[in-house]
């Protein structure tokens, strides 16, 4: 594995931190079903092999992005000789002593290659040191690359919102314990 540098970001950076690609490509999609009977409400997630690849957009415009970078908590940013190919936006929330990670983007030609994964370690380090309990993963079902990888690193699914991106994409919420 490269070596990977994790870092706070800069404000300055928030314009590299646009370039890179902020989409992916994905075979699966977690596919939901719901049967509601009179005493039962049952939510179920499947993955699906899809017949072919899709790309999968970014959940949030790209024109407020800037503005989102900006108001999180803590930015961090994954330098891989001496260029920044990643970038990590938690927002802390204080009332249930959460860490909220809902942006998260490496550059297309370094994925595969453990930044992602660098990344979310490193924020949750973050996390545990500023005395959070848990932290939440935020993505949407058809990105099965970033659930993987929440699964790898331990994260448990923990809820879904049926209609949360303004696209109107399910929002799959994975979390994991901090302490």
């Amino acid at each position: 594995m490269p070596e990977i540098e994790v870092r706070p970001a800069q404000i300055s950076e928030i314009p590299v931190l646009m370039s890179l690609e902020h989409y992916g490509k994905s075979d699966y999609v977690w596919q939901m079903e719901r049967l509601v009977e009179e005493t039962q409400l049952s939510v179920t997630f499947r993955e699906v092999r899809l017949p072919r690849s899709v790309k999968v957009e970014y959940p949030y415009s790209m024109e407020s992005l800037p503005e989102r970078l900006r108001q999180q908590t803590i930015l961090l940013a994954a330098v891989l000789n001496g260029e920044v190919v990643g970038y990590i936006g938690v927002e802390e929330r204080l009332g249930t002593r959460t860490a909220w990670v809902a942006h998260l983007a490496v550059a297309a030609h370094c994925r595969r290659e453990g930044i992602a994964s660098a990344l979310v370690l490193a924020a949750q380090g973050w996390a545990g040191r500023r005395g959070l309990r848990r932290m939440i993963l935020e993505t949407h079902s058809k990105n099965a690359p970033a659930i993987r990888m929440a699964l790898k690193l331990g994260f448990e699914f923990s809820g879904y919102n049926d209609q949360y991106y303004a696209n109107q994409d399910i929002a799959l919420f994975f979390s994991s314990m901090l302490r």
